[in-house]
């Protein structure tokens, strides 16, 4: 009986969709969409719905002849479920135009309510999912979800960058459509009766690659659907684990290397997070490179702020797993340290302030240098909240007790920007904050601040005598340049005096 409803002959010329290069079954019957290789329906661009360009919707005309309610599944018998079922997919296959909130207002609520009927069908299985059940379902959300996302603040920036802070994002009117079909996605994957050898000829690699395509889109409830579902299909399908890696890697380049646009990279971050989390100790090569060629890198973006918070937590994984870890991610946090952008730079100094928390000494000991020459130059800047960020670092325990290991190489370097401070700074908290790091220092090792002190003048009165020098020098050259300007002789003049850098 099913063989007479279901024809089961596949097309020579039938168009191969995503799943595993197989074709969709016909289903008899008038007004349903069908199960065949050709897709039921056409865009409103005339692309069919597995070539992910699909912009438009259903444009025939749709009446209550050929889009009618179906029986509930309680009213039928056990025999029939099934057949109810696929019949209820094609039919939500058809694509309504959600911009125009007032077109195909019956049948909208036909679809939904189907929606849900299927949704709870899947929920309450008790059996295994036939081949031809796992088919339906992939390619009904395959045609409701796949398409070319909309975001018209793109196309009008060319000349500009597009911010993602202060740009207003699109909000998808047919928002309360797509949850469902998400929601059912998602109690499909994670349904007990959904055996994953079966689905993963479906649910493959092209498929994958069109959900992570959909990161991009405006909606932030989209991708906060699309988050658990892909980390849901990340659990479930072992074997795609490493391609999902890569995919989400090769998003994360082009957003890096090319264009600085993307919507989706908070998301895929805290999805990275949960991975990391998951690692296997020893740290495979695969993934080490990935935070140093990819994780750190993605702090360069104007919009880092945007992310900022899911790229520090899975940054500070990677140096709770394998503390040898540290020293690379110190120095590379150094090496895209902002100049200009304060904001971003109070983030960094929070997120270093993490990362010294797992760090330990051995390796604190290897970039100490670098990091407390940056850590003097935020001392000195102009921003308050910057200077007072770094100062609270003082408060920190483990940090202190890194100063306080290496107070010999540490206080030379910073002793100049605190002096600086103390008898400069514009900001009142910030040189009281700034005294008292320097009693700290002061009161633990008054020798080394007392030499350290010694030679701050001594520098200090270096740079008076230079100046002076430079000054006279320059005097001496305006002399004789006034001297001969009458004459139009060239003026010769002995070698100045060598250039030295500033000490303060």
């Amino acid at each position: 009986m099913m063989k007479q409803i279901f024809g089961r002959r596949k097309s020579k010329t039938a168009d191969k969709e995503f799943t595993g290069g197989r074709t969709f079954n016909q289903l008899s019957g008038s007004g349903a969409a069908n199960l065949s290789g050709q897709p039921p329906f056409l865009s409103g661009t005339g692309n069919t719905y597995g070539s992910g360009n699909r912009t438009g919707f259903q444009d025939s005309r749709i009446n209550d002849t050929n889009f009618r309610p179906l029986p509930s599944f309680k009213d039928v018998p056990n025999a029939e479920k099934q057949n109810l079922l696929i019949k209820k997919l094609n039919m939500c296959c058809t694509l309504f135009d959600f911009m125009d909130a007032a077109k195909n207002i019956k049948e909208k609520e036909i679809k939904t309510l189907m929606l849900l009927e299927i949704d709870e069908y899947v929920r309450t299985a008790t059996v295994k999912f036939p081949e031809i059940v796992v088919e339906a379902i992939t390619k009904m959300i395959s045609v409701n979800l796949f398409r070319t996302l909309i975001s018209p603040p793109r196309e009008k920036k060319v000349l500009r960058a597009f911010d993602l802070e202060e740009d207003e994002p699109l909000m998808d009117p047919a928002w309360p459509h797509l949850y469902h079909v998400y929601e059912l996605l998602l109690t499909f994957v994670q349904s007990p009766e959904n055996d994953a050898k079966l689905a993963k000829r479906y649910i493959d690699n092209s498929f994958i690659l069109r959900l992570l395509e959909l990161f991009d889109s405006e909606d932030a409830r989209e991708r906060d659907r699309l988050k658990t579902v892909l980390h849901r299909i990340y659990g479930k399908f072992m074997v795609y684990r490493p391609f999902i890696r890569k995919a989400i890697n090769n998003i994360f380049y082009q957003f890096i290397y090319e264009t600085e646009k993307h919507n989706g990279i908070a998301e895929l971050l805290e999805i990275f997070g949960s991975i990391i989390n998951g690692f296997a100790l020893p740290l495979k090569e695969e993934h080490k490179l990935f935070l140093v060629r990819t994780l750190i890198p993605l702090h360069k973006p104007r919009c880092t702020t945007v992310y900022h918070r899911q790229l520090s937590y899975c940054i500070t994984q990677f140096v709770e797993k394998d503390c040898k870890l540290a020293d690379t991610v110190i120095r590379g946090l150094i090496k895209y340290w902002p100049i200009t952008n304060s904001t971003k730079e109070v983030l960094f100094l929070g997120e270093l302030e993490e990362i010294l928390d797992a760090t330990q000494p051995a390796e604190f000991q290897k970039c100490m240098v670098p990091l407390s020459h940056q850590i003097a130059r935020c001392l000195n800047s102009s921003h308050f909240q910057v200077a007072e960020r770094v100062l609270f670092f003082w408060n920190n325990s483990h940090f202190e007790n890194f100063v306080k290991q290496n107070s010999k190489v540490i206080l030379p370097i910073i002793f100049p920007a605190l002096e600086k401070n103390i008898n400069g700074h514009w900001n009142q908290v910030v040189q009281s904050l700034s005294l008292n790091v320097r009693k700290i220092f002061s009161d633990r090792d008054p020798q080394l601040f007392t030499e350290c002190l010694r030679k701050y003048e001594e520098d200090k009165d270096r740079e008076k005598e230079f100046k002076l020098k430079q000054e006279l020098a320059w005097k001496r050259l305006d002399e004789i340049a006034s001297a001969k300007i009458t004459s139009g002789e060239a003026v010769l003049v002995s070698p100045t005096l060598p250039r030295q850098p500033s000490v303060l």
